[in-house]
């Protein structure tokens, strides 16, 4: 007679906790948008970190350098809450491609990497991916917690960065009559 593992574990799975199967992958919260502007218009806006106060409404201040291994200080004002000041370390960045970076919590319990990425499809047409992935053994839970408040906030900052990315594409390309 054999035993078998309950559901919930087998040695080549390991543990399914609520909110998705054992290699389903972790929790993500993503907004992705189009835009009209260039890659390198999107580039320079996402990597000048001090100005991101003037146009984003999701990190309403920031500072750091962009290298692997730098921690940013961030303030982090999700929609409908209090804004609060985060300090993630940059683990991948590609110019005019990605920004990723991770913040851990709960030594551990709660891990998220959060990106930013260009898809560039043109000259002059690109899409923003901007969200986060949850990891953890309590990263499913976080993200269920979050969801609304981040989803739109990542709305809000896409937006954002597209129409600031759309009016400097604008004002740089020659005009149809020159």
């Amino acid at each position: 007679m054999s035993i078998s593992p309950p559901p919930k574990f087998s040695q080549a799975a390991g543990f399914t906790f609520a909110g998705g199967k054992a290699g389903s992958g972790p929790p993500k919260i993503e907004h992705r948008i189009g835009v009209k502007a260039s890659a390198a218009v999107l580039w320079e806006i996402m990597a000048d970190l001090p100005r991101w106060s003037e146009w984003n409404p999701l990190y309403t201040a920031a500072e750091g350098e962009l290298r692997i291994g730098a921690v940013l200080t961030l303030t982090l004002a999700l929609p409908g809450e209090a804004p609060q000041v985060i300090r993630p370390v940059i683990v991948d960045w590609v110019p005019e491609d990605q920004i990723h970076w991770q913040l851990i919590l709960l030594r551990g319990l709660i891990t998220s990497i959060r990106f930013i990425e260009i898809e560039a499809l043109g000259e002059a047409n690109c899409i923003v991916s901007n969200g986060e992935l949850f990891g953890g053994l309590l990263g499913g839970w976080a993200a269920n917690q979050k969801r609304r408040a981040l989803r739109e906030g990542f709305k809000q900052m896409s937006e954002a960065l597209a129409a600031r990315a759309e009016a400097l594409w604008r004002e740089r390309s020659p005009s149809p009559t020159s």
